[in-house]
């Protein structure tokens, strides 16, 4: 009996994450019928797309109000097809304002819910945690931590290990690609985000650190990494507008991980890049400015001692947290200096990083959570076989 996927993502990381399951789901079920909302990675895998994960990208508030309608249509298309072509189960990937929801309309009908990549309930929003275990049948993990979150819901949660440990071996088995370093070393990389507002906040205080180091330490290099074009000319325009600043310095686009792999040391805004810098190796000071509202109910709402997911791992500040008011080019610049040359908390920073990047798994998260989500599915498809299921004696 041919099993049935729907899946739900609503982002670019969420579809490549989904890839890597479904690839590896694959091998184990060939004839898998899978269909859902995502992008070019999933489309390569052969998922029929109903919504491109694109455009349901959400980025603050503001934009979730912008996209309410479009994203109501999506929700009630794809609640639709839980009556019109039911799945065995639904497999949701990370997303999880939109995602929890969904789940609990495909719990209500009696189909199997599975979660990859839990939402952040650690930080903020705890109270989802009794939601999450009536509404999903399986929470599959990418830290170590999270499990023991639901003990006693009744939820079964698994750690299937976080997928950088993969991806940073594949990216090591190759030669070092060839990066525009203005100097030879200590090399430093300076990574202000993605976003907008947060180069806009950033880049000042990288600038102006930069241009201290530069007086500071034996001719240092300095490599903005931005994650695509848009960011790199605002990262350009913003610069020129500064005015002096470090001699030696350049723009990379799209090659993040390289630059951490490569550099020294790293200035990093609080986010994924800070772990990604942890398998490198690469030693880190985390930053993050944001406007006071938002910094507001952050403290109201935050129940987490440190902003960087390194520092929570590693249940201490392996990596300074320079936040706020505290995040100023001299205090940057101070951070840095020890950790891009050869210096006792260089080595104490490595040896952390590698520590609990150890903590991580062994390898091959994809290939973990293609089982459970195997298992799920075999149950299901069980349950149709004999009639008890949601879907009564449905067919092949």
């Amino acid at each position: 009996m041919t099993a049935r996927l729907l899946l739900v993502t609503g982002e670019v990381s969420g579809d490549l994450h989904a890839a890597g399951v479904i690839r590896e789901l694959r091998r184990r079920r060939p004839d898998l019928r899978c269909a859902g909302t995502g992008g070019e990675a999933l489309r390569a895998e052969g998922v029929e797309i109903l919504h491109d994960a694109r455009e349901m990208a959400v980025v603050g508030g503001a934009e979730a109000i912008w996209k309410y309608r479009h994203l109501l249509r999506v929700f009630t298309d794809l609640r639709n097809r839980l009556e019109s072509e039911p799945p065995d189960v639904v497999l949701l990937v990370d997303y999880p304002g939109f995602n929890l929801r969904f789940a609990a309309a495909a719990h209500a009908r009696g189909i199997r819910t599975v979660y990859f990549i839990c939402p952040q309930v650690w930080a903020w929003r705890r109270g989802r945690i009794p939601r999450m275990a009536r509404i999903l049948d399986r929470l599959i993990t990418i830290f170590p931590f999270e499990p023991a979150l639901f003990e006693g819901t009744g939820l079964r949660a698994d750690f299937a290990g976080h997928p950088f440990v993969d991806e940073t071996r594949r990216l090591l088995a190759n030669p070092p690609a060839a990066l525009p370093w203005a100097g030879p070393s200590p090399r430093i990389a300076l990574l202000p985000g993605s976003r907008p507002r947060e180069i806009a906040r950033l880049l000042p205080v990288f600038w102006r650190a930069a241009a201290q180091l530069d007086r500071r330490l034996p001719q240092p290099a300095f490599l903005f990494a931005a994650p695509h074009e848009n960011a790199a000319a605002q990262i350009r325009a913003g610069l020129a507008r500064l005015g002096a600043g470090p001699r030696r310095w350049d723009v990379a686009i799209g090659r993040t991980r390289e630059v951490l792999r490569q550099a020294d040391a790293a200035a990093v805004a609080s986010g994924t890049a800070t772990l990604e810098a942890a398998f490198f190796g690469c030693p880190t000071v985390v930053t993050y400015r944001t406007d006071l509202l938002t910094e507001v109910l952050a403290r109201l709402l935050v129940r987490v001692p440190y902003l960087g997911i390194v520092n929570l791992l590693a249940g201490r500040e392996v990596c300074p947290e320079l936040l706020q008011r505290n995040c100023r080019p001299d205090r940057l610049a101070e951070a840095l200096a020890p950790l891009a040359v050869d210096s006792d908390a260089r080595r104490a920073m490595r040896e952390a990083l590698a520590a609990v990047v150890a903590g991580l798994g062994g390898g091959g998260a994809y290939a973990k959570a293609a089982a459970l989500v195997d298992e799920e599915l075999d149950r299901a498809v069980a349950a149709r076989g004999r009639g008890d299921g949601a879907f009564g004696g449905a067919g092949q």
